[in-house]
């Protein structure tokens, strides 16, 4: 069985920097209140009318090509992980492929939809194709254009200030047969608290048709003979349309995963915490990174962090703060490199790579 290794990487953030004064202009908070309670600085957002999320994981994408010694013609499949696509359907699979210019080929898209996980849940899906032989340059995709969908009030903004725009890409090839490759990944999910992180409107789960719900939604007013009413004024007027968190139950679980997963994966390899040399955590809240460093009882050094600049970019997360590390040297050649998310669903995963 073949083994798989990143190829290349890239990464594309936009250049509209907005820091957290900027916020405030539209909400009830600060740059101290921010920084307190989640570690973010700024953020970056699109050009209205000029990106989109297929434009950041194109140029995120033409980087990881260039970077693994492909043409894009090369790329034989597309795994693309979002939350916030262009269209409900279809995926922004299909979209890259055609913004790239690569549509002739006819190579398959597949749309990951699994939030902050789904750069691990995609990796792990290339994993295995290069592992059957089935493909040879799967380029693999996080992007989010989050900007577009928050609640910028003061009734919004414990989630609004968290999220960010970016994306991030790899190409993932069959390993070469030297130490360099994907050791292992690990992924998992339990959907018992699936409301606890999530944008339930609009959405087509009307068929709860108790009072309760008949009025938190609006749905007797948008009553109809046949089918349930995907979205209502009410839905709108009163914010429901909005993402919803309850953060400190999502953190509760985030910090119990996080290191279960790690060590999942490392005991696969008959691997201990301390042969770790960066990890990468998604970036949702630099509390639950610290909180997982210390638990692993890792330095500063083996941990990389920039949700300070990018705020939570969800499935891009990852492979910018992959590349960036890359990038200013702290993964090198023979490193121990840790992936690990946590996030709606709720999901998590990690993947160990042999750099």
């Amino acid at each position: 069985m073949k083994n798989s290794k990143i190829a290349g990487i890239g990464y594309y953030v936009p250049k509209n920097v907005v820091k957290n004064e900027d916020l405030a202009r539209y909400m009830e908070t600060s740059d101290e209140w921010i920084q307190e309670r989640t570690g973010i600085k700024e953020r970056r957002y699109v050009t209205k009318h000029e990106e989109n999320n297929t434009i950041l994981a194109a140029k995120a994408s033409r980087v990881a090509i260039e970077r693994a010694g492909i043409n894009k013609e090369d790329i034989d499949f597309i795994i693309y992980a979002t939350l916030s696509p262009d269209y409900y359907f279809p995926g922004c699979g299909v979209l890259l492929q055609r913004e790239l210019g690569i549509s002739k080929t006819e190579i398959g898209a597949l749309d990951i939809r699994n939030q902050c996980s789904g750069f691990i849940y995609s990796l792990s899906i290339a994993d295995q194709f290069i592992k059957s032989g089935m493909y040879k340059n799967i380029l693999v995709v996080g992007s989010e254009v989050h900007s577009g969908g928050l609640d910028f009030t003061t009734r919004g903004r414990g989630v609004s200030v968290i999220f960010g725009d970016g994306a991030g890409a790899v190409v993932v090839q069959p390993a070469d047969g030297k130490n360099r490759k994907i050791l292992t990944t690990k992924l998992h999910s339990d959907g018992s608290d699936a409301e606890e992180l999530a944008i339930i409107n609009p959405g087509f789960h009307g068929g709860h048709w108790d009072e309760e719900n008949i009025e938190k939604y609006g749905y007797e007013e948008a009553s109809q003979e046949w089918g349930v009413p995907y979205v209502t004024e009410k839905m709108v007027k009163d914010g429901l349309c909005y993402p919803y968190m309850h953060g400190q139950n999502v953190f509760k679980m985030a910090v119990k995963k996080f290191p279960e997963v790690i060590i999942e994966a490392l005991e696969d390899q008959g691997l201990a915490k301390e042969n770790i040399d960066m990890l990468i955590p998604h970036q949702a809240n630099i509390r639950i990174s610290q909180f997982v460093q210390k638990t692993l009882g890792l330095s500063d050094d083996q941990v990389f962090n920039n949700i300070q600049k990018y705020g939570n970019t969800t499935a891009a997360s990852i492979p910018i703060a992959l590349c960036e590390a890359w990038e200013a040297g702290k993964i090198k050649e023979g490193d121990l490199v840790c992936l690990a998310a946590f996030g709606s669903g709720f999901t998590w995963g990690s993947a160990l790579i042999r750099w």
